[in-house]
């Protein structure tokens, strides 16, 4: 876990570091708020933040009134050191933010086992978020989370004027295999048709269940012809794997795919637009006889 230290005074900041490296934590310095502010701003900024009181340019409680006015999908856990000891300090910095507070002089033994304690808030916090993110399922994205990160990606795709494509998935006669073989041999056949297409898909793509036995994926530096050989290469994945059942007859399943391609012309697609001309290419899929892909161009199948 990554932990920031925020400190004007150059041999605190080396004490503290030392401790922490050696306690196993990757440290990130800063000399002032507006420093650990703009390494808070990155994509990958730390959980836990150790932070002086008085301080040039924006102090302690400043910067953790910032942090909690921060957008953003994980919690930050901040520690406030400092010599002022006065229950009124202590109520202005719990007001302005702060977790947890460490009078100096300190103890270190009392600053690792204070970390411990942020440090299971912040698993726990991110345990809660991936459970509120996936489908229980079949342990990938659910269609919320996966709407979430689509659009972030189109965004991105669009700034870059790059191309991003959507595959729409569904497995073929999927009713019959819960009225034949049970809902249990249903369950088993969504779980191994998702670890088939993980497995195929690329390590920058990602898969979320749509709804029912209908998936959705995201290709992102992808153009058309890019996604009709990766959509392909699923559907023979799915065609070729046998599910195993113990005691019981394997089972074969069939899918078929539908493709939609977004180019970086602003303007022309939206999240709902794109996985619309994903799901008309899918349904003529299916309308001409499953277990193939189609692709959508301008509007049309």
């Amino acid at each position: 876990m990554k932990i920031l230290i925020v400190e004007d005074d150059a041999v605190s900041i080396r004490v503290l570091e030392a401790f922490l490296e050696k306690w196993g934590y990757e440290v990130v310095t800063a000399r002032n708020g507006n420093q650990a502010w703009e390494v808070l701003l990155e994509s990958d900024a730390p959980s836990i933040v150790i932070s002086a009181w008085m301080m040039p340019e924006m102090d302690g409680l400043e910067l953790c009134s910032r942090i909690r006015g921060k957008d953003g999908s994980g919690y930050t856990y901040v520690i406030i050191v400092t010599t002022k000891a006065r229950k009124e300090d202590l109520i202005l910095g719990m007001e302005a933010g702060a977790d947890d507070f460490l009078i100096k002089p300190f103890n270190h033994e009392e600053l690792k086992y204070r970390i411990r304690a942020g440090r299971r808030i912040i698993e726990l916090e991110r345990r809660i978020q991936q459970l509120a993110n996936t489908d229980p399922l079949t342990g990938i994205f659910n269609r919320r989370a996966f709407m979430e990160r689509l659009k972030a990606e189109l965004e991105r795709t669009e700034r870059g004027n790059g191309s991003l494509s959507i595959i729409m998935a569904d497995i073929d006669h999927f009713k019959t295999v819960n009225d034949k073989h049970g809902h249990q041999a249903g369950d088993l056949a969504l779980q191994e048709f998702t670890r088939r297409l993980m497995k195929l898909a690329r390590p920058y793509d990602f898969l979320g269940r749509y709804g029912g036995e209908e998936f959705i994926a995201c290709l992102p530096d992808t153009n058309e012809e890019q996604a009709l050989s990766i959509a392909d290469r699923l559907r023979r994945g799915v065609e070729e794997m046998v599910i195993s059942r113990p005691g019981e007859a394997n089972l074969r399943i069939t899918a078929s795919f539908g493709i939609a391609t977004y180019r970086g012309e602003a303007g022309k697609d939206d999240v709902d637009r794109i996985i619309s001309r994903a799901d008309d290419a899918l349904y003529k899929a299916k309308r001409e006889g499953r277990n193939r892909v189609c692709a959508c161009q301008d509007g049309e199948s």
